[in-house]
């Protein structure tokens, strides 16, 4: 694989709780670089100043949110790090990698808290000009197996109800039905290192294929 794209090339990843999406990012981002690419690895909300107050709030913190409070934080959030992170590198020829991003808030706010999925879908486009993700690797899991795995302290996302949650990966499973093209479905059961390698072999399917322009 060569080291620069002329578009660049933005990859997220996303999964119901305990589906190790934090851990694929960082075998992602070293077996790309391995490879020679330039990588650019965020997490959403956070690798901003924005973002990590933001993530505070929405994550560590004992305020009751509604759905709508929380969508509207993870839009301001995620637009900062459109502006701030992942445009500039993906103009300059990166791999940028994201753990989390637009499919979480209509997963979650959405399917999960009751939002209306459309219209959280059209203003979260718009928030970032339309510019999803080139391919998004959907972990999945059961809700059982994915929280039997968590052993930390549980944050604020986590503790809402197992009911919500299991929305939350139907709704997932949902978006990969409807986004066949961009969402790729893996297994987040099994042995790390071959989910890994899983996940590199989508990315290089990908990566092989003609891009236009732009």
């Amino acid at each position: 694989m060569g080291t620069h794209l002329k578009r660049g090339f933005f990859i997220s990843f996303e999964g119901p709780e305990g589906s190790g999406k934090s851990s694929q990012c960082k075998r992602l981002a070293a077996s790309l670089r391995k490879a020679g690419h330039s990588v650019v690895a965020v997490r959403d909300p956070g690798s901003t100043e924005l973002g990590r107050a933001l993530r505070r709030v929405l994550l560590h913190s004992r305020q009751r949110l509604s759905p709508m409070a929380e969508a509207l934080l993870f839009f301001a959030g995620r637009v900062q790090l459109m502006n701030e992170q992942i445009l500039p590198a993906l103009r300059k020829g990166k791999v940028v990698i994201t753990d989390r991003f637009h499919d979480s808030t209509i997963a979650y706010q959405g399917f999960g808290g009751g939002l209306d999925v459309r219209w959280l879908d059209a203003t979260g486009r718009a928030a970032v000009d339309n510019r999803l993700p080139d391919l998004t690797l959907l972990l999945d899991l059961s809700v059982e197996a994915g929280f039997a795995r968590l052993k930390r302290t549980k944050d604020r996302m986590e503790r809402k109800a197992l009911s919500l949650h299991r929305r939350v990966r139907n709704g997932y499973l949902e978006l990969a039905r409807r986004n066949a093209k961009r969402i790729v479905r893996l297994s987040a059961m099994g042995d790390e290192r071959a989910i890994a390698a899983e996940v590199l072999a989508a990315v290089e399917r990908q990566l092989r294929k003609p891009r236009g322009k732009g």
